[in-house]
């Protein structure tokens, strides 16, 4: 039987009436995705307790007030405080490996199967108010930085660990054992903190890095590496083992690379975990990739570009055929861009049709096409197949090869627009990598419509900016002189809580838009250099990478540091 609805619920035990209940449906209908019991609490028509008695009810599930309950220490440890943050659950009582925890979304069903996930109990919810959970969560945990810190001198001083994890070491070990021992409580909470943490910072790859004396974790958030508190040296191979049970690889071998997937949900959305392990001589190096696909937005709009090259862009991809190329540097933002591309083209009068390693982000409307190599699914026998399949328009995830070069080119000259990324260091440097892979500079002129350069760099934090000055190294480095930047404001973050200390807090693109015209097309017939074509775009209305990115920075949005970092001078 479906639930009852909870404005009915609410009814029925006299919290509200027949007239309110057709008051808050009216205001829903305003509010699409709104949750009715919100709006009737936001309306004063109901209070925090009525509610959480009408889900109780809805769920078949018991109520509890936490402001009396007794926490117990070791109860709380099964639960690490962002994970109880980011369920918005507390926990109650442990027995017969059975975890009772209070939540204040019983409706969200998926809290309890991906607790089940990450902790290895059996879980109950009983339903408490959501000042109760988060006032609870606040006075009964420590920092999160202090909750690493004490697990990882737990770890150190457990003598029983160290025993079972050097028993294992040696070549002959036990695989019954391994799993063992990577199913393990304190092996599972540390890398579940590491994870739920990652997530939480928006970072986009974890490192786990074994040296003779250490084992490092780094996290990296916003293009850069942060280290967190070492776990002792003795559980790399604890950790990289319950890595790969995770990724479903194989943890008997250790002298070969390999390469999986771990797909979480986290929060009620899909997180995919790619994870690489590399054999090196003190153990195994493993690095995950996080795509967590609640985090991107879709929009060419909110890209970073200007209005003028905005313009521009949107014009070469609304062509009906040809080739848009977009290049950089991995982690550069070019899925982001290509995505935001197609999100916009994604209409039901056209067919798109994408090939990628890996599918990063799925979207409603659009066929997507995971390459596997093992099985001989390519990106040139791909495409191959994608022309037999009608498209409008085409996503080829990376130009590698000659082979696959030569087929997009021909689907651009058969009526199909094609995006595609290649790794250079600007736009006009594209040309001549596509001739050093063998394309001949006549295809070149009659598909490339253009070519979209791109870098990341942090945005400077709007809580502790402040003024900075120009140095004679910093003029040096960017190739100006000091009248260059008179008249012009930059600024610098001096670090605070709301960046935890970097002074940076996001990410904005830099871009370098070049239009192939017909001037272009004849200097590439006529095997121009690539100082040659820069020059001319530029003439043409093309703005340099560093240059785009000096006018980010006199914006305030960026530093002048970053732009040094992340672009090349002319």
């Amino acid at each position: 039987m479906a639930p009852r609805r909870i404005g009915q619920i609410l009814v029925d035990l006299g919290f509200l009436t027949d007239e309110q209940l057709e008051v808050v449906l009216e205001e829903q209908e305003q509010q699409p995705g709104a949750l009715f019991g919100r709006i009737a609490e936001d309306m004063q028509l109901i209070t925090d307790e009525q509610l959480i008695q009408a889900l109780a009810e809805q769920m078949g599930m018991q109520t509890i007030s936490l402001e009396e309950f007794k926490f117990e220490e070791e109860v709380l440890e099964k639960i690490s405080e962002t994970m109880a943050q980011l369920y918005r659950v507390v926990p109650l009582k442990f027995e017969n490996n059975l975890l009772t925890v209070a939540t204040c979304d019983p409706q969200n069903l998926t809290i309890q199967d991906e607790l089940r996930t990450f902790l290895g109990f059996d879980i109950a919810m009983v339903v408490a108010t959501e000042r109760d959970v988060l006032q609870s969560i606040t006075r009964h945990y420590d920092s999160e930085a202090e909750s690493v810190e004490k697990l990882v001198a737990q770890l150190a001083d457990d003598e029983e660990l160290k025993a079972a994890i050097s028993a294992l070491e040696n070549e002959k070990f036990n695989i019954t054992d391994a799993e063992a021992l990577a199913d393990s409580a304190p092996v599972r909470k540390l890398l579940n903190m590491v994870l739920l943490l990652a997530i939480k910072d928006h970072a986009s790859d974890v490192h786990f890095e074994p040296f003779e004396d250490e084992f490092r974790i780094r996290i990296k958030a916003e293009g850069v590496l942060y280290e967190m508190v070492p776990p002792p040296r003795h559980l790399a191979f604890a950790i990289t083992t319950r890595i790969k049970v995770m990724a479903n690889l194989d943890i008997a071998e250790r002298r070969m690379p390999q390469d999986g997937r771990i797909e979480l949900m986290v929060g009620g959305h899909p997180v995919d975990l790619r994870v690489s392990v590399l054999p090196t001589i003190f153990g195994e190096s493993v690095v995950m990739r996080v795509l967590d696909r609640s985090v991107v937005n879709l929009s060419l709009t909110n890209v970073g570009m200007d209005d003028n090259m905005l313009k521009s862009f949107r014009t070469a991809i609304d062509r009906p055929n040809g080739i848009v190329l977009v290049t950089g540097p991995t982690g550069s933002g070019k899925t982001t861009t290509l995505y935001s591309s197609l999100t916009e083209l994604n209409d039901i009068k056209d067919k798109l049709i994408t090939t990628e390693d890996p599918v990063e982000y799925d979207i409603d409307g659009i066929i997507q096409i995971p390459i596997d190599t093992d099985v001989g699914v390519t990106f040139a026998s791909c495409l191959r197949a994608i022309l037999r399949q009608d498209p409008d328009t085409i996503l080829v995830g990376e130009v590698r090869d000659l082979e696959t070069a030569e087929i997009a080119i021909q689907a651009a000259l058969t009526g199909h627009l094609v995006f595609s990324t290649l790794h250079t260091n600007d736009a006009p440097a594209t040309v001549t990598r596509l001739k050093d892979m063998g394309i001949q500079p006549f295809m070149i002129c009659a598909t490339v419509e253009a070519i979209l350069a791109q870098r990341l760099v942090r945005r400077v934090c709007t809580k502790c900016r402040e003024e900075a000055t120009v140095s004679s190294s910093m003029l040096y480095d960017l190739g100006m002189k000091e009248e260059d930047v008179q008249g012009k404001t930059f600024y610098k973050g001096t670090g605070c809580d709301n960046c935890n200390n970097t002074g940076y807090k996001g990410r904005i693109a830099l871009f370098e838009l070049m239009v192939i015209n017909d001037t272009l097309r004849e200097m590439i017939m006529s095997n121009a250099s690539t100082d040659e074509l820069r020059d001319e775009a530029q003439k043409f209305g093309m703005v340099p990478l560093r240059e785009f990115g000096i006018a980010v920075a006199a914006d305030g949005i960026t530093t002048l540091d970053e732009v040094i970092r992340e672009t090349v001078a002319e």
